[in-house]
């Protein structure tokens, strides 16, 4: 009976390390299965790196589109701005070759009114024509100087303007330039993730194989 108890408890005792031993090999995994969690789980980081920098590279692209069209739209007005300071100087050439023709005229009126007072009398038809053509030609050489007045206001507003425009382009081209550098390295990191991302999962089928 004695005998018969001890084996018994044999039995159990043997039974129950069996057991401990099993629980002990399910909570400490082997190094194979630990080497393939931690490769699911760098497969797993890889994978958000890659979206993460995806988008960022995506970002980077829509700011360059939206810098390149911003940089046509400031050189199409930059560009327009010069057309108009063009024009304003052959406005403003011609207007002072008016007005000094103008001038002219007013000096060669003054002339012949000074010859008619003198050879005609001061009431004399002749010296009332020369007083006529002296008035309309005063009056020519004050719009032509009004004229000269305005397109050199509109000349320094567009000049401002078309630099305005420069300072704008310079600036989208910093930004152009920067944005590119930045999708150009998002770009890398995103090669960087694919390998890292193959390698773990050749990784991961060598572990599951166990070589």
């Amino acid at each position: 009976m004695k005998a018969e108890l001890m084996v018994r408890r044999g039995v159990l005792a043997m039974a129950f390390a069996g057991f401990l031993a099993a629980g002990a090999y399910a909570q400490d995994p082997t190094p194979q299965q630990q080497d393939t969690q931690n490769d699911k789980k760098d497969i797993r980081q890889d994978k958000k790196d890659l979206a993460k920098d995806r988008a960022d590279r995506n970002a980077d692209q829509r700011d360059i589109n939206k810098d390149k069209r911003d940089l046509s739209k400031d050189r199409a007005d930059r560009n327009a701005d010069q057309r108009d300071i063009n024009h304003d100087k052959r406005d403003l050439s011609k207007d002072r070759t008016d007005r000094n023709a103008d001038q002219r005229d007013i000096n060669k009126d003054k002339r012949d009114l000074t010859r008619d007072d003198a050879k005609y009398g001061a009431n004399s038809s002749e010296a009332k024509a020369d007083r006529k053509d002296l008035r309309a030609d005063r009056a020519d050489r004050n719009k032509d100087q009004r004229d000269i007045n305005h397109d050199k206001t509109d000349l320094a507003k567009d000049r401002a303007d078309r630099n305005a425009d420069q300072r704008d382009i310079n600036h989208d081209k910093k930004d152009l330039a920067k944005d590119r550098k930045d999708r150009n390295k998002d770009q890398k990191d995103i090669n960087k993730d694919k390998r890292d991302l193959h390698k773990d999962r050749k990784d991961l089928r060598k572990d599951r194989r166990g070589r």
